[in-house]
C-alpha cells in the first residue's frame, strides 16, 4: 500500500509533488498542512500530530479524521509515518518537508534513515528532486546529466560508485559536502557501500 504525507514545511510548487498529492489514495496531513489542502479543495485521509497548528474551525470541520498524538519526543512527520506503518502502509512519499526552517529540513532528511530501518520504502519529494535513504548497496534509475549528491551519516562508510562522472573507488566521504554535485552518466548509477546508511539526492 502507498501513501503520501504532506508535512508542514513549504508547500510544494513543482508538478511532481503536486501530482502525488492530487493522485494519492491515502493522503495524510501533518498538523497545520491541512490549511494548504483546504485551499485546493482536497480532503485528506487523516490529519496527524499534536494539532497545535490546526485552527479550532478546522478541528471541528475535520474532527472525524483527526489523530491527536501529544508526544513531544516525536515530531509530527514521524507520527504520520507511524500511522502508516501501523496500518501496513509500507511505501510512503513525503512532500512539504523542506523549505522553511533549515533545522527542520535537516532533521526531516535525517529521519528518512529511521523510517527505512522500520522496513518502510520512503522517499522525500521536493520542488527540485527526490531524497532517498539507502541501507544497502543499490542500483538506481537515472538519466544522463542528472545531478546526484551522496551523504554519508557514518564517516566510516566505504563507497564504490559506478556510472557517475566523479567516481568514488573504495573511498569515504569524511565531510558531508564532499559527496555533493556529482552527475549521472546514463540511465542508472550504482552505489556499493558498507556499512550503511547513505542518503541520496537526485535532481529532476
Amino acid at each position: 500500500m502507498n501513501a503520501v504525507i504532506v508535512a508542514n514545511g513549504k508547500f510544494p510548487e513543482h508538478p511532481k509533488p503536486l501530482r502525488l498529492i492530487h493522485e494519492a489514495k491515502t493522503l495524510l496531513c501533518c498538523d497545520g498542512s491541512i490549511e494548504h489542502l483546504v485551499k485546493l479543495g482536497i480532503t485528506p485521509t487523516a490529519i496527524v500530530g499534536d494539532l497545535d497548528s490546526v485552527s479550532p474551525e478546522l478541528r471541528e470541520r475535520f474532527k472525524n479524521i483527526l489523530f491527536h498524538d501529544p508526544d513531544q519526543n516525536s515530531n509530527d512527520l514521524t507520527k504520520a509515518v507511524s500511522w502508516c506503518a501501523e496500518r501496513n502502509i509500507n511505501s510512503i512519499s513525503i512532500v512539504g518537508a523542506t523549505g522553511k526552517r533549515e533545522d527542520h529540513t535537516v532533521g526531516n532528511i535525517g529521519l528518512l534513515v529511521r523510517y527505512a530501518r522500520m522496513g518502510l520504502q520512503v522517499e522525500m519529494v521536493t520542488d527540485t528532486g527526490t531524497i532517498k535513504p539507502l541501507l544497502e548497496s543499490a542500483k538506481l534509475t537515472s538519466f544522463p546529466g542528472q545531478q546526484i549528491s551522496i551523504f554519508s551519516p557514518v564517516n566510516q562508510t566505504t563507497i564504490t560508485t559506478n556510472n557517475l562522472k566523479y567516481p568514488i573507488d573504495n573511498g569515504q566521504i569524511p565531510e558531508w559536502w564532499m559527496g555533493t554535485l556529482n552527475e549521472s552518466l546514463g540511465s542508472w548509477f550504482e552505489l556499493n557501500f558498507s556499512p550503511g546508511p547513505l542518503i541520496v539526492y537526485q535532481m529532476y
